[in-house]
Formats: C-alpha cells, sequence, structure tokens
C-alpha cells in the first residue's frame, strides 16, 4: 500500500491501475481492491490467478463500484477466452497478441468479447497492439511499459511513442 499511496502522490489526479499479475488470494485481493479504490484506481489486473474464473468473478461481482476487473493476457489459444467470457469474471478482457497467435488471434479473440459487451484491453507491445485496437469496436487501452518502449524504439524504426499518457 505504500508504493501505492506513493504512485497515488507522484501522479495527482490522473487515471491509475493495479496489475497484481495473479499474486493474491481472493480475500486479500477484495480487501485491497477495497483500498485502492479509496486511493482512486480504477483498474485491477489480475486481482488473483487468472485461471480461478470464480474468484476472478468474485471481485467483479464483489468489488468497488467503478473499479474494472481485467484478465486474459496469459491467454493462448481461442479456447481460454470464451470461458473466461462466459464465466462473466472480467469487466475488460485484457489480449497480448505475441501470445495468442499475432494479429489474426487477437483479433478473433477481440471478436469474441464483443457481443458479451466486454471491452478489450491489449498487453504491452504497443507498436503492435495500437494498431490492433484501432480495429475492434470496443479498445479500452493499450498497456504501456517503459522497458517495451524502450525496446521498440531501439528494435523497430517508427515505434510508437507515447504522448500524455
Amino acid at each position: 500500500m505504500d508504493r501505492v499511496r506513493a504512485a497515488r502522490q507522484a501522479v495527482g489526479d490522473a487515471e491509475l491501475y493495479v496489475d497484481a499479475n495473479g499474486a493474491y488470494d481472493r480475500k486479500r485481493a477484495l480487501r485491497f481492491a477495497e483500498q485502492f479504490a479509496d486511493l482512486g484506481f480504477t483498474w485491477f489486473l489480475e486481482p488473483v490467478s487468472s485461471d480461478d474464473l470464480e474468484g476472478l468473478r468474485l471481485l467483479r461481482d464483489w468489488g468497488p463500484a467503478g473499479m474494472d476487473i481485467a484478465a486474459g493476457e496469459y491467454g493462448y489459444d481461442l479456447h481460454y477466452f470464451p470461458r473466461l467470457l462466459r464465466s462473466g469474471s472480467v469487466d475488460v478482457l485484457q489480449i497480448d497478441g505475441t501470445r495468442c497467435g499475432g494479429a489474426t488471434g487477437f483479433l478473433d479473440a477481440a471478436s469474441l468479447a464483443e457481443p458479451f459487451g466486454v471491452p478489450v484491453s491489449a498487453h504491452t507491445a504497443p507498436s503492435l497492439h495500437s494498431y490492433l485496437c484501432s480495429m475492434t469496436s470496443k479498445a479500452k487501452n493499450v498497456e504501456c511499459f517503459f522497458d517495451h518502449i524502450r525496446i521498440e524504439q531501439m528494435l523497430f524504426d517508427g515505434a510508437l511513442t507515447a504522448k500524455k499518457g
């Protein structure tokens, strides 16, 4: 919580997200969700393991209002995404085209989310995912890690750079 408070203080009024990478058990994740919400955080990515569909659903149903529960970055094939969506476990489906079959796999996963009314988020690799998100009907964001952006700048001519967040 000290790091979360420090982040809030450092950035002020900007929207902030938490990525737990599946680190918490259900009760601890629920407790942290409330504390994060009190500090104005609006996103909780993988509060529990992405394989714990019941746990994700618990967080989605009982977590604080206004906080999106997101998961899906570990989906490697098109069998994973329908299970996640049918279970009602996420407010946002996060997809990683580098894991789920490239551009085609990403767009296929995004099309599965559409009938559920679930927006998609892209997991890192902004030079790949920004374009893919622009081809979906309900893209919410592209996750950007500084290291990934730095590496893309070193490897690819014309790699995208984030401006104003």
